[in-house]
């Protein structure tokens, strides 16, 4: 066993920093009673099957988050037959999911001590003016040196190619001294073991890896991370697997 100090650490957004279901089911309830739909939350399943379908072709680079925006909603009427227009949902839900949703109680807390032991940056997939509200309302562009948003850059994780422009931005810090954390195996995780850094990942909600599913870190709290960086954690010489080497760290 070993100890690595981490000098930069990249971190995702929705669902790691962001209550992100939270934000996505306000800026629902209030797209649809806009537009004059009763009880909103008896479609909200449909749509976040949508929804999540649509953001797994962007990982697998089959789709963009430009095209989620409108066809999530294209797709999401003719399923529940709502006679509404696709764009104008698309367009509340925009400023919706923008105006709704908080940080994980302790996220700030925990960026404000990592802010003065490492260099922070934000890579996330989302839309450019999604993710540039919720920065400037949340107050949030102060933690972070480089901020990465696939809609404006043309790539999306797990794509190394997304991390090799957040490590131009950063003036290219070795990358064995850098960790992502995120929540998501198929983007965050895949795409730092893809960039060749190490991977912490956030498993708030106590889920089982799958059999190919490799990190070097597993936490259910973001307060686990300040150690870590400072190199307090344990890791072993090699990626971790599911199949009895995934270590949680003390919470």
């Amino acid at each position: 066993m070993r100890t690595q100090k981490y000098t930069t650490v990249l971190f995702d957004l929705d669902h790691t920093l962001l209550d992100s279901d939270a934000s996505e089911a306000l800026a629902f309830e209030a797209t649809l009673l806009l537009a004059g739909v009763d009880d909103p939350y008896q479609y909200l399943p449909t749509y976040i099957e949508i929804n999540r379908a649509l953001w797994a072709a962007v990982e697998r680079g089959e789709s963009t988050p430009g095209h989620v925006r409108t066809a999530r909603f294209e797709q999401f009427v003719v399923a529940v037959g709502l006679d509404l227009d696709p764009i104008v949902l698309a367009d509340a839900y925009v400023d919706g999911l923008g105006a709704h949703g908080e940080l994980y109680p302790g996220a700030r807390e925990v960026l404000e001590t990592l802010a003065g032991l490492a260099t922070l940056a934000l890579v996330t997939n989302g839309l450019s003016d999604v993710q540039r509200t919720r920065l400037r309302r949340l107050q949030l562009d102060s933690y972070f040196d480089a901020v990465v948003i696939s809609a404006e850059v043309g790539v999306s994780k797990p794509a190394p190619e997304i991390f090799d422009i957040a490590f131009a931005m950063l003036g290219m810090p070795d990358r064995s001294t850098v960790l992502m954390v995120g929540d998501s195996l198929t983007s965050d995780i895949q795409g730092g073991n893809d960039s060749g850094i190490a991977t912490c990942w956030y498993n708030a909600r106590c889920q089982a890896p799958g059999a190919s599913d490799r990190f070097d870190y597993q936490i259910h709290s973001l307060q686990s991370l300040p150690g870590i960086a400072a190199g307090d954690g344990l890791i072993t010489d090699g990626p971790l697997s599911n199949q009895g080497a995934n270590k949680l760290l003390p919470m």
